[in-house]
């Protein structure tokens, strides 16, 4: 059952230089207890999309266009009041920030700041939100929670503050996560942690969650479907497997062969996506990959691809996928430890 739907989503930014188009035509949906995966490089407007479903972007600049729609059940949260969305956020939606350093207040004890939201949404007293607070650090994993209560955000590490961090978002039971990021300027082991936690709390508590990342080796064994995201678009979408092993858009391709192998030799040059993506203040009329994409051809330039259903659950926005474009042999290996992915595509002669 859908408990999330966004419909056209259209956000501008205004600059001294004019206005720039960071969201362009977003659609998706959430269903009760599934994990979305939002994933896209650096500026394609992953986390714009996720704040604007709290409706915590600065505004302005930040412009949510009028058409645009959220809804969260039957409520459309682009038109509700301030006030209104301070009830939604904390308890129906919570959000879990980049960087937990920034993010926790370094002057206020972690048992305060996760209490505050309890007190707001729950109206319980200090006393009882904090027995709640030492519950909660409990179900994160950090020992000691009694102690660590009466700490600040620097007598933490960085896998405990993020540890911290999804105790506050989980305070009020929230019916959808957004976790932005979770595992920035963590180590392995501790991504791998963070990661294994939120999956089994969203197991326990039957949380949606939406994981925003530019990763796909972070998602692999997470997401239940996967949106891929370029230049403030959705270019394809569809579970974990259909992205994984049948992916249809040549950026997806690109982030695929970007995630290291275990096999790869001493001194090998990893794979990397030449180019830059487009300017949003004046976005390309044609496919906004076209200037990056090795099978760009003519009508790319001219004309932006409308979404092609692959299946009922898969589709991607392609040239490629045209009846009458050059057909490419691309095929992904099993994606396992022993057997990582590996990328082959047949030469073809590209019409340009």
């Amino acid at each position: 059952m859908k408990i999330l739907e966004v419909k056209d989503l259209r956000i501008s930014f205004k600059t001294y230089a004019g206005e720039n188009q960071a969201v362009r035509g977003v659609s998706f949906h959430l269903n009760e207890g599934e994990t979305l995966a939002i994933v896209g490089e650096s500026g394609c407007g992953k986390t714009v999309t996720s704040k604007s479903i709290l409706r915590i972007l600065p505004s302005p600049p930040a412009i949510i266009h009028e058409k645009s729609e959220i809804y969260l059940g039957d409520r459309e949260l682009t038109s509700l009041s301030d006030k209104d969305m301070i009830g939604i956020r904390g308890s129906e939606i919570s959000m879990i920030f980049q960087d937990p350093m920034t993010s926790l207040n370094p002057t206020m004890r972690i048992g305060d700041q996760i209490a505050e939201s309890i007190i707001i949404h729950q109206g319980k007293s200090k006393r009882e939100a904090i027995k709640d607070v030492i519950s909660l650090l409990e179900m994160v994993g950090i020992p000691n929670p009694e102690q660590r209560v009466k700490q600040y955000p620097h007598e933490f590490s960085g896998g405990m503050r993020q540890r911290a961090m999804i105790a506050i978002a989980l305070a009020c039971n929230p019916k959808i996560l957004i976790a932005d990021e979770p595992t920035t300027a963590l180590d392995v082991t501790i991504q791998a942690q963070i990661m294994d936690l939120i999956k089994s709390l969203q197991k326990k508590l039957n949380t949606a969650v939406i994981l925003v990342t530019h990763d796909l080796g972070v998602v692999a064994e997470v997401a239940d479907r996967i949106q891929v995201m370029y230049a403030g678009e959705i270019v394809e979408t569809g579970n974990s497997r259909d992205i994984f092993y049948k992916p249809k858009h040549p950026y997806t391709w690109a982030l695929l062969k970007s995630v290291p192998k275990l096999n790869t030799e001493n001194k090998t040059e990893l794979y990397s996506l030449n180019g830059t993506p487009p300017d949003l203040l004046n976005p390309p009329k044609g496919c906004s990959f076209a200037a990056r994409c090795e099978y760009c051809m003519n009508i790319c330039r001219e004309k932006s691809p409308e979404f092609t259903d692959i299946t009922s659950e898969h589709k991607a926005a392609c040239w490629l996928l045209h009846s009458k474009a050059p057909k490419i042999d691309y095929t992904v290996e099993s994606y396992t430890a022993e057997n990582p992915i590996e990328v082959h595509s047949e030469e073809v002669v590209y019409v340009r």
